[in-house]
């Protein structure tokens, strides 16, 4: 950038300037701001001065030009005086032309700049309207906000006023629930005190009758045709088992029936089936026991055999009645049995049949025939001489979690993950009912008149086989994993996924004791729990791989057996005789389990 030269009377008047190093500050700074301020006013008239200059030659080339024609004493020529007016016309248009093409230019890039600062301006007017737009948002919002959170400080006061109301409720509900559960032990006490003081008054009376029929003699040859016996399940279960044993007992009561009638009639009441107030239980259901009877269950303590049992994990294992067999059924859709015999497992067979995985395993009480769920939607049934499924229950459309014979033996009851429970009549290898659930069912037990089913809600529900209708509900505190019912019908044990276990007594049908230990975890949602086959035991398999036994009558532990299963513990069951334990896992670990 060109600079301008000061004329001589601006340097007249131009004070040299003092020296920087000796000026005080404000000096500096007075002297800072007019260099400058002389810099930015000779960049802005650069241009006009600029200007003024070449017009100032062009004036002065007029002149000359003007001076050589009209001059009286020229020394030049006329001709040379065109030449050169001609040269300095040529030199004048040639710079006219370079004016116009940068006037061009300027306007053209001039007109550009206003074509984007009209874009710019239509731009900075939408971007005000936007603005204005999201300032009336805003200001909705914050109003919509204030509006709420008025609502909210209102609703939050609701809700402490509520939470107090219900600790009070709560507080009062436990204090009545005690009460209730205190009123109902004693009837209960009251009502069993009554029932064994009749029944030792009829038995009593029995053996008195007894007595005076075997004092008097009897010829047999003169027994009428027409005495007989009553018809009853347990002296029909005693013929099946006993043969000629139970014979002869028959031909005993029979003569005495003969001398003294009013026998019949004592006997008959033993066995007529009684509805005891609301209670689940009956003198029947009492009856129907399985085949061995277990005095008193020894608690297993040490392992006298391991073995893998199948290919994949074992999902349900069950003894046989009698004891000396053992089922196992697992993911890679087959049963196998197991012979026990010297503390050891030894195998006897396969059963097979099945598309899927097998989820429970249930004997008869005979022994004879094998109850199976599956997880190809159906449940199968065998004998055990016959490999192949005699029957298949089809019906279900989901995967089948319990399968149980029904005390007459001629039904069964499945479970479904379809949240249905359906029963099926045996002889005809048809469902004949089908309950609908609101929930998940886990498992199923049977009782001669109930049906009793664990879900994922949280419920056990109780129905009647004979209406499927609901009659009760028992809320827990998790999901329910297994049901499982004692040897005398009239406890039922549950195994939920709060980690606990909860046995309800079915004649009062309340919760009566709950289990728990430390270090005990509800491994699954198919988890396992059973009762000893003397009924004063609970047991069940845990996530880290324990077998935890509880006693009944004092709620404590009574034994944790030694870690010897590598993953979590499916499912436990305990021999009729007492004398053997089994444990299954998900890694097909069976392990066998004794006192000796």
């Amino acid at each position: 950038m060109a600079t301008t030269e000061l004329t001589e009377p601006e340097k007249q008047f131009t004070k040299p300037s003092p020296d920087p190093k000796h000026s005080e500050p404000w000096k500096r700074h007075i002297i800072r701001q007019l260099k400058y301020r002389d810099k930015a006013q000779k960049i802005v008239f650069q241009d006009v001065i600029r200007s003024y200059v070449n017009l100032l030659e062009r004036c002065a080339q007029s002149a000359l030009i003007t001076q050589s024609l009209f001059s009286p004493l020229r020394p030049f020529s006329i001709s040379e005086d065109l030449s050169s007016l001609k040269t300095a016309t040529g030199e004048l248009a040639y710079k006219v032309v370079e004016l116009q093409k940068e006037i061009k230019i300027k306007d053209a890039f001039l007109e550009k700049q206003h074509a984007k600062l009209h874009d710019t301006q239509n731009c900075v007017m939408a971007v005000e309207l936007e603005k204005g737009r999201l300032g009336s948002e805003v200001k909705k919002m914050t109003d919509s906000n204030l509006l709420l959170k008025s609502n909210y400080d209102t609703l939050r006061e609701g809700y402490q006023h509520l939470d107090e109301v219900y600790r009070k409720e709560n507080l009062h509900g436990s204090a009545v629930l005690e009460d209730m559960i205190c009123l109902k032990g004693q009837a209960a006490a009251r009502m069993n005190h009554h029932n064994e003081r009749r029944q030792r008054a009829r038995h009593a009376g029995l053996h008195k009758e007894l007595e005076v029929a075997a004092s008097k003699s009897l010829n047999i040859d003169t027994v009428p045709q027409s005495v007989s016996l009553p018809s009853s399940p347990l002296l029909r279960r005693n013929e099946s088992e006993e043969g000629l044993k139970g014979s002869s007992h028959l031909r005993a009561f029979r003569s005495a029936s003969v001398t003294s009638p009013r026998i019949l009639d004592s006997i008959r009441g033993l066995f007529e089936k009684k509805r005891r107030g609301n209670s689940l239980s009956s003198l029947e259901e009492d009856l129907c026991t399985p085949l061995g009877v277990c005095l008193i269950a020894r608690v297993p303590t040490k392992v006298t055999h391991a073995v893998d049992a199948h290919e994949l994990g074992i999902n349900a294992v069950r003894f046989s009645p009698r004891s000396n067999l053992l089922a196992t059924g697992g993911t890679d859709r087959v049963i196998k049995l197991w012979d026990i015999s010297s503390g050891l497992l030894h195998y006897r067979g396969t059963l097979d049949g099945s598309n899927e995985g097998i989820t429970s395993i249930e004997f008869d009480p005979t022994g004879s025939r094998i109850l199976a769920g599956s997880y190809d939607n159906s449940a199968l049934i065998w004998r055990l001489d016959d490999s192949v499924p005699k029957f298949t229950l089809t019906g279900h459309s989901r995967k089948v979690t319990a399968a149980r014979f029904k005390c007459n033996l001629r039904q069964v009851v499945t479970g479904s993950a379809d949240r249905t429970v359906k029963i099926w009549d045996l002889q005809r290898a048809a469902c004949i009912q089908t309950i609908e659930v609101s929930s998940y069912c886990s498992d199923v037990v049977c009782s001669e008149y109930y049906t009793i089913s664990g879900h994922f809600d949280k419920k056990i529900r109780f129905w009647d086989s004979r209406t499927a209708s609901c009659t009760q509900e028992v809320p827990l505190q998790g999901r329910v994993t297994s049901l499982d019912i004692s040897p005398n019908h009239r406890e039922l044990l549950s195994c939920s996924r709060d980690e606990s276990l909860q046995l309800v007594d079915l004649r009062m049908s309340n919760t009566r004791m709950t289990f728990r230990a430390e270090g005990f975890k509800c491994g699954s949602d198919s988890t396992k729990a059973i009762f000893s086959p003397d009924g004063s035991y609970l047991a069940a398999g845990s996530a880290d791989g324990g077998v935890y036994i509880w006693n009944i009558s004092t709620g404590n532990l009574e034994r944790r057996l030694p870690d010897m299963h590598r993953t979590s513990v499916n499912a436990v069951a305990w021999s009729m005789s007492g004398e053997y334990m089994v444990s299954v896992d998900k890694s097909r670990c069976a392990i066998l389990w004794s006192d000796i």
